[in-house]
């Protein structure tokens, strides 16, 4: 089993702080996507999407995608549980972990993809007006969270799961996109700091 990860990279790391919290540890091979190892032959035949992280079972199948993985994982080792535990509990954790992802998580990625210009050999065409039209919803939805997460811990509820480590991921990811979260949003900043003291927080 080989985990193909992709550094600072916002997916690859989602599935680093995954397996922390398990506490499973496997053979990795760093995909350098400065030097576009993605769109390599090699990297293309173990995932066409050419994108990171892929993971390799030991009979060759391969998971790509994220969660995905990070399902795969949660299946082999229910436990500790961070897709939340009976119905309740795991439709809620799906609800935050979708909702992060489409209402933050892309909008920032979408934000870094066509204003950063690193990103112009990986992004073409770069479309700066799309980059600039993410930046209220951004704003928009952190409004939101902070909102939810004055009366309860974690964005999911009282426990620490999946939808905390997209979240996580993506606000951190907020900085290489020249944003920040707005000193206001008390709860939110509370909640960062409290999830960042994780040791899982630096995989």
């Amino acid at each position: 089993m080989k985990l193909y990860d992709g550094g600072r990279a916002p997916n690859p790391r989602r599935v680093r702080i995954f397996l922390a919290e398990k506490g499973i540890t496997l053979p990795a091979e760093q995909v350098d996507l400065n030097a576009l190892e993605q769109r390599t032959q090699a990297y293309t035949a173990i995932n066409p999407m050419q994108r990171v992280p892929a993971l390799v079972l030991d009979d060759g199948t391969v998971i790509a995608e994220s969660i995905a993985i990070c399902r795969y994982f949660e299946a082999v080792q229910p436990d500790p549980p961070l897709f939340g535990r009976g119905a309740l509990a795991s439709a809620l954790v799906e609800m935050w972990n979708r909702r992060v992802e489409f209402h933050l998580f892309v909008p920032v990625s979408t934000i870094f993809q066509h204003l950063h210009p690193a990103m112009k050999q990986m992004v073409d065409p770069q479309v700066p007006a799309w980059g600039e039209a993410n930046k209220p919803r951004v704003a928009a939805f952190l409004q939101f969270l902070d909102g939810e997460l004055k009366s309860r811990p974690y964005v999911a509820g009282a426990d620490f799961t999946v939808a905390d480590i997209t979240t996580l991921v993506a606000v951190d990811f907020m900085r290489v996109s020249k944003l920040a979260v707005p000193d206001n949003l008390t709860s939110l900043r509370r909640w960062r700091d409290a999830v960042a003291a994780r040791p899982s927080a630096v995989a």
